[in-house]
């Protein structure tokens, strides 16, 4: 059950430092995954909770606005196909006599599991609503100032997609047990696709990004996909494993039902399946492929509606000086990556050249960036007393405080017109 699988994460994230790198040659992601193997999931890993402190809000000042973009929770895959494409391979060969004692345990479980996923596809789990519970929680408690006073109000708006709107109920469902008397406006409608979820990306790959893919999509697929042993535990027919299957993409296929499995209270853990070696390099793909179409070159310029967005809410506001509130979006990981490497938070845009791609591993792990329920929160501070002093702000991803590259003298706190003129230049490029 994934209730106990699931619980694990936080605490292998909490593991003392001291093993990092005492593998000779093994990056920090390689030892992150070898402490906890969910993590290998890429954009299917289940959200996992802060536990690090909030610094305190400077002295003299309080938060008053919180601007935020949200991935939806966790979720059923999207496609028939995913769940198919494995199972289509295990049931052929079931039929001609050549699976192992393993091998059939593993269709079974699929068999029955694929049973509840029917009419679910991309569906919202219950897994995925208690994240965003969560997530509502803990912002009223770390900014009571904003969600508490009397005037506060929030504007909440998602995609047209179902899954998102359900996390957006969850997260305001928390708001308003925390301050019955807070004015809540939800709303959904295709004229806010242009900034909350545009869709450039086959574009993008087809037109701009073809030889990179290509690159990716082939070469480092072959490079890294090593199913022999895997179908040596499956399969007892070798001449099966050779002309009736294509082994690397039932491997990788596989792996992707795996890696989801914690998206559900009653997941089957299939972690078994795998080698760490073999996590390891699946996960190397997921994670090359999400950096070339997501996060490298000019990708993170895909979402400078979103950005825009931030910017005209943010000027429509901090000229307020009563204003509490917040502004709440949520859509997909396809624009929180994107969005946080325009943004420049932490170490989400390193630029690594094509020809050294196979180093990515060693400065960039999807993982740290867009679990399930991931999110990009702006928090706005002003002064208590004379409110024609600076605009303070601070940026969080996933909840947890980002440096940004500009100075300041009071990390994770900067001057919101520095900040400004960040994102603008950014856009401008």
């Amino acid at each position: 059950m994934y209730t106990k699988l699931t619980s694990i994460i936080a605490a292998a994230l909490l593991v003392s430092p001291l093993m990092v790198f005492a593998q000779q040659g093994w990056t920090k992601a390689r030892q992150e995954i070898h402490e906890n193997k969910l993590l290998s999931a890429s954009n299917y890993l289940a959200y996992v909770d802060p536990t690090e402190k909030l610094t305190p809000a400077p002295k003299g000042y309080e938060p008053f606005y919180l601007s935020h973009y949200g991935r939806h929770g966790s979720r059923w895959l999207i496609g028939d196909w995913e769940y198919q494409d494995a199972m289509k391979v295990l049931k052929k060969a079931h039929e001609q006599g050549v699976l192992t004692e393993r091998g059939e345990l593993l269709r079974q479980q699929l068999d029955k599991f694929y049973k509840t996923t029917i009419d679910r596809r991309g569906d919202l789990t219950t897994v995925g609503e208690r994240q965003h519970h969560r997530i509502g929680r803990r912002m009223t408690e770390h900014f009571p100032e904003i969600f508490g006073a009397s005037n506060s109000q929030v504007d909440a708006r998602s995609t047209v997609v179902i899954r998102c709107i359900l996390s957006m109920v969850a997260e305001c469902e928390e708001l308003t047990a925390f301050n019955p008397q807070l004015r809540i406006h939800n709303d959904v409608s295709q004229a806010f696709q242009y900034y909350l979820n545009k869709e450039p990306w086959e574009r993008i790959i087809n037109e701009k990004n073809d030889a990179k893919w290509k690159r990716v999509n082939f070469d480092y697929k072959r490079e890294y996909t090593h199913p022999e042993r895997l179908c040596r535990l499956l399969f007892t027919d070798d001449g099966f494993v050779r002309y009736g299957m294509d082994a690397g993409s039932f491997m990788r296929r596989l792996f992707d039902i795996c890696s989801n499995m914690q998206s559900h209270d009653d997941g089957i853990d299939l972690y078994d399946l795998f080698t760490e070696d073999e996590l390891y390099d699946l996960w190397r793909i997921r994670n090359l492929e999400w950096y070339v179409n997501y996060s490298s070159e000019y990708s993170p310029h895909t979402q400078d509606n979103l950005l825009h967005n931030f910017l005209e809410t943010a000027d429509t506001i901090v000229s307020k000086k009563d204003f509490h509130g917040a502004t709440l979006r949520f859509g997909h990981e396809v624009c929180v990556m994107p969005l946080a490497a325009l943004m420049q938070l932490g170490d989400c845009y390193p630029e690594v050249p094509m020809e050294r791609l196979d180093t990515l591993d060693r400065v960039w792990a999807n993982f740290r960036i867009f679990p399930m329920a991931s999110n990009i929160q702006l928090v706005f501070y002003r002064p208590k007393k004379a409110r024609d002093g600076d605009i303070l702000v601070k940026a969080m991803l996933n909840e947890r405080e980002q440096k940004l590259p500009l100075p300041t003298n009071q990390y994770p706190y900067y001057r919101w017109q520095d900040v400004k003129a960040l994102f603008e230049k950014r856009l401008s490029e």
